[in-house]
């Protein structure tokens, strides 16, 4: 269990499922109807980290906003809505948009922005600077590329069935930011 001094840098949105088992250090703000499982990492070293609304980080996921080489900006790591990393996939980038999948194993390096509809497929690994375009799947043992048409579909069904059952059998960080007007109270 968290210590209270590690608890006051979480921020949990109302709605939000955080198991207590999961690894979670320094500023971190977790919006609401996001899933974080146990054994899930999310360490903010550099600086803050804040996530969006409907995200689900699966177990031994990492979301890790590490210290650059230089040291020399302290950057916000920001990740958007409906977002999916799948088991131990691991996400340095210091933006993700919306709608992004990095499948199981997948990589991407703080060199890389990711937008938004994009499929970082597994074990895939992204290290080289660029900015990833909407709708883009990285695939295969060579990491080659297409764009889809769509986003990807939202894993809403998904996202509802865990916000059910994780209760039932974890310990759940409760929520410590008030909601908005545009947030209904739960």
């Amino acid at each position: 269990m968290a210590s209270s001094s590690r608890r006051s840098n979480i921020k949990v949105g109302v709605g939000a499922i955080v198991c207590e088992e999961a690894i979670l250090k320094g500023d971190i703000t977790i919006g609401p109807r996001t899933v974080v499982h146990p054994r899930a990492s999310i360490i903010a070293e550099a600086g803050p980290i804040i996530i969006g609304e409907g995200n689900i980080i699966e177990e031994m996921a990492t979301i890790i906003n590490r210290i650059p080489s230089d040291q020399s900006v302290t950057p916000v790591q920001i990740i958007g809505n409906y977002n999916v990393f799948e088991l131990d996939s691991t996400c340095e980038a210091s933006k993700v948009g919306d709608h992004n999948i990095l499948e199981c194993k997948a990589f991407v390096s703080k060199e890389v922005e990711l937008t938004s509809g994009c499929i970082i497929g597994t074990a895939c690994s992204l290290t080289e600077q660029e900015i990833v375009p909407e709708n883009t799947i990285v695939y295969g043992s060579e990491c080659q590329r297409r764009e889809m048409n769509d986003k990807p579909y939202p894993q809403i069904g998904q996202l509802d069935y865990l916000m059910k059952i994780l209760p039932n059998y974890h310990h759940i960080y409760k929520p410590n930011i008030k909601p908005t007007k545009s947030e209904p109270s739960v």
